[in-house]
């Protein structure tokens, strides 16, 4: 990997990210952040302008995110918008969709440009489940997609199937499978929280917290966070 292509791809990012965030500031009334009906006045123009073009923004949405994930992004900030913008079941789906697109085209750019040099630099990181994705890596992977990657940045999470030669079909759909319950958690909070913004006067942290739309996504998280604890212990711990 040249010198030059690493100043390309970062100068790349950060101007994505420049954009994104010129975009979201730029609209944003700094002064106005404490002011609840500042929030309301915000829910209600986020919600026409994406009914009055849902098919468009959709489509601008998807391949943001398809862009954001290449790029290194984070996940978890795409699919708290995507409920806010589209609910829990559109949202989901579109996150789901995009975000499984964007990991597979980092992992195809990763591993056509930058395998050699990913190998020695993830191989003594991941040794220890290299052996095991390799008996069934759409299986393994699609487990490691459901515990939310063991704790590892979701962008080397994308990468790291580089060192047993994962094939893209088993990965993309071992992701898009995997990605699936906590998609629909985080989506659901971001569902409620556009909820709560609208149906409320005032803010109020208690009153967010019992509302349903938050509670539920929320105890939905607790039983999938425990759950991942035990899948974790009983294919992840102690891999030799």
């Amino acid at each position: 990997m040249s010198k030059n292509f690493k100043l390309f791809l970062g100068f790349t990012y950060l101007l994505l990210l420049a954009v994104f965030l010129y975009f979201i500031f730029s609209n944003i009334q700094i002064n106005r952040l404490n002011d609840f009906l500042y929030y309301k006045e915000l829910q209600v123009g986020l919600n026409d302008f994406i009914s009055d073009k849902l098919l468009i923004n959709i489509i601008c949405f998807s391949i943001f995110s398809i862009v954001w994930v290449a790029m290194l992004g984070f996940g978890s900030p795409i699919l708290i918008f995507s409920g806010i913008l589209f609910g829990k079941w559109i949202g989901t789906t579109i996150s789901l969709i995009s975000i499984s697109i964007g990991a597979l085209v980092l992992y195809s750019i990763a591993n056509f440009f930058f395998r050699d040099i990913l190998k020695k630099t993830l191989e003594k990181k991941f040794k220890k489940y290299t052996q095991l994705f390799q008996k069934n890596e759409f299986y393994y992977f699609f487990l490691y997609r459901f515990v939310g990657g063991l704790g590892v940045p979701f962008f080397l999470q994308n990468i790291f199937p580089i060192l047993f030669n994962m094939k893209k079909n088993n990965y993309f759909f071992s992701s898009l499978l995997g990605f699936i319950p906590g998609f629909f958690v985080f989506n659901t909070i971001g569902a409620g929280l556009n909820t709560y913004i609208e149906q409320s006067a005032n803010f109020n942290f208690s009153s967010l917290v019992l509302t349903p739309e938050i509670y539920f996504p929320i105890i939905m998280f607790v039983v999938l966070m425990a759950l991942s604890i035990a899948i974790k212990k009983k294919f992840f711990t102690d891999v030799n």
